[in-house]
């Protein structure tokens, strides 16, 4: 949780301002996504202020990666969460697929590939 410069200990519970504010994710996205996604379940203490656990902030982070980063829809990020499919590469794995692309491709021969895999993914969202 290196996203919380509020001074707290890592394992503290946050207030939805705090997790909306240092995630940048608007508050009412954050109660959409409570309603849409029924393991994420923050605490709620009296008068409904809610509190998010460490693993209720990384449930947000994971869902705010497949929705907007990785272009799930809400119901494809839901059965991917259910089913254990929306855990990150290692970042070693990581590391060497970009390493590996970079050795095998010379500067030049980058963008041609780059726009031969937009243009597959393209094809594939709307099949």
């Amino acid at each position: 949780m290196s996203a919380f410069a509020d001074g707290k200990e890592e394992g503290a519970l946050r207030t939805i301002g705090e997790v909306s504010e240092a995630l940048g994710i608007k508050q009412h996205v954050l109660r959409y996504w409570e309603q849409q996604f029924p393991m994420l379940k923050p605490l709620k203490r009296s008068g409904g202020r809610r509190y998010y656990r460490p693993a209720d902030v990384e449930l947000v982070e994971t869902i705010d990666r497949l929705v907007n980063r990785e272009g799930y829809t809400l119901k494809g990020a839901k059965s991917a969460i259910r089913e254990g499919k929306a855990a990150r590469p290692p970042l070693a794995e990581q590391a060497g697929v970009a390493i590996a692309i970079a050795q095998s491709t010379s500067g030049s021969d980058i963008l041609p590939q780059l726009k031969s895999i937009r243009a597959r993914l393209a094809a594939a969202l709307q099949a």
